[in-house]
């Protein structure tokens, strides 16, 4: 989502490296090339020109250090003031006794269903009991909807049959959560094309019903300031707890993500980076800081590492590359790791663009079927060519091609890969704890 702002304002410190000090000349054109990348991300245009304001009060003030570079100094204040603008972590909030409700609230389209059984399943992951329940008696199939999403996360769902009152429906949910013991209620409210008063006194009256400990906004980030706006309206009449951006893992330019929060007061709590029901992430300011000024995600990948890599598997890897005994078997069980965790594509935008990820190709596109057919070639070569690849001559290549369906061609392309991939675990060594190593090869880069 960052990309195109990522590699503008590093364009824009690049042209301050070499000064021997911050000039007023220097800074101006530095900050007007970075003032356009942030109106070009769709950021507010009020809120661009408060932050580029502040960015310049602060670097030809006295609270510049005098050890850094001009480029230093300008990075440092622009990472400030973007952890300034997207605020500190703010983290779900749960009633004193449960149940706690969560309202789920949003125009319509923008993924309230689907970001309530998301949220239904994350909570289940951390250790709560919810259950969900739509009060969308408007829409066609609007609950079996939210039926279908709730089975497919494992989700119990209050249905709420026999009635079409949204207060009715939610008084029985709030009983079936007494006595079942579910300590999070996801209420999935109607939502309308545009804000209208009927939309809203219905939405005040759930609130007024429920006291809802959270009152969730959802915003597809693929609209931008449209997105915004709703949102600061929605937080004007209801009081917004907090945002559920959607897309975020799409061709959205990142301005939603930037202003939200500035221009309606009510932080982004979470973010959905996929269309899985496990693609639901908390909102982590410090690490989109990162990623925006191309510093990466190194925590979150880590944390993706180790929730789906084998730790055992992990340290019989480690040992294998400090030994240099790293197989074509070895390789293949990599790949199988690594799908596990995501796309390809995202997996590359939480790397450094920084040491061995410089260089690494922007907007890469990766076949995810591409992994399958070096599977299927690792697959049809035989335990001893798989332990030492030395022996996989032009007559074994041919074989592998036809055993696996590609060509020799491809099998070529999968030993090159195989043997960059040694190489680089030798040059760089250990990457993320020893869970993960060399992505970039990994993923068979075009």
């Amino acid at each position: 989502m960052f990309e195109t702002l990522t590699e503008k304002l590093q364009r824009a410190f690049k042209n301050l490296r070499g000064q021997g000090k911050l000039s007023e000349e220097h800074l101006d054109a530095a900050l007007a090339e970075i003032r356009e990348s942030l109106l070009d991300a769709d950021v507010n245009l009020g809120v661009a020109d408060e932050f580029i304001a502040h960015v310049r009060e602060k670097a030809l003030g006295s609270e510049v250090l005098l050890q850094l570079s001009p480029d230093q100094q300008v990075v440092k204040i622009v990472r400030d003031e973007l952890a300034e603008l997207l605020g500190r972590e703010a983290k779900p909030q749960f009633g004193s006794r449960p149940p706690s409700v969560w309202l789920i609230v949003g125009l319509q389209g923008s993924g309230k269903t689907t970001s309530t059984g998301k949220l239904g399943k994350w909570l289940s992951e951390h250790g709560h009991r919810p259950i969900v329940v739509s009060t969308d008696v408007y829409r066609p199939a609007a609950r079996e909807q939210l039926a279908q999403v709730a089975k497919a996360t494992n989700t119990p769902l209050w249905p709420g049959t026999g009635t079409d009152k949204p207060l009715e429906i939610v008084r029985g949910a709030m009983r079936e959560a007494k006595l079942s013991a579910y300590d999070v209620i996801l209420v999935d409210t109607a939502g309308r094309l545009h804000i209208d008063d009927e939309l809203m006194n219905e939405l005040s009256a759930l609130k007024r019903e429920l006291n809802p400990s959270e009152l969730l906004f959802v915003a597809d980030a693929m609209i931008g300031q449209d997105a915004v706006r709703s949102a600061g309206e929605f937080h004007k009449r209801l009081g917004v707890t907090g945002v559920i951006l959607t897309k975020l893992d799409g061709d959205a330019r990142g301005g939603a993500a930037l202003s939200i929060r500035k221009v309606t007061g009510a932080p982004v709590k979470f973010v959905g980076v996929g269309e899985k029901y496990d693609a639901l992430e908390p909102f982590f300011p410090d690490r989109i800081v990162g990623r925006i000024l191309g510093m990466g995600d190194v925590l979150g990948l880590i944390e993706k590492a180790e929730k789906t890599i084998d730790a055992k598997q992990a340290r019989e890897l480690e040992r294998k590359m400090r030994e240099d005994d790293f197989t074509l078997e070895d390789f293949r069980d990599q790949l199988r790791q690594i799908r596990k965790m995501g796309s390809i594509e995202q997996l590359m935008g939480m790397l450094p663009k920084i040491g061995p990820f410089a260089k690494l190709p922007k907007d890469a596109q990766v076949d995810e079927g591409q992994l399958k057919s070096i599977e299927a070639i690792i697959n049809s070569m035989t335990a001893r060519e798989r332990e030492n690849h030395n022996l996989i001559d032009g007559k074994r290549r041919k074989r592998i091609a036809t055993g696996s369906g590609t060509s020799v061609q491809e099998v070529n392309q999968v030993l090159k890969q195989y043997n960059d991939m040694r190489r680089m675990m030798k040059q760089y060594g250990a990457f993320a704890r020893g869970k993960m190593r060399g992505i970039g090869k990994l993923a068979g880069l075009k």
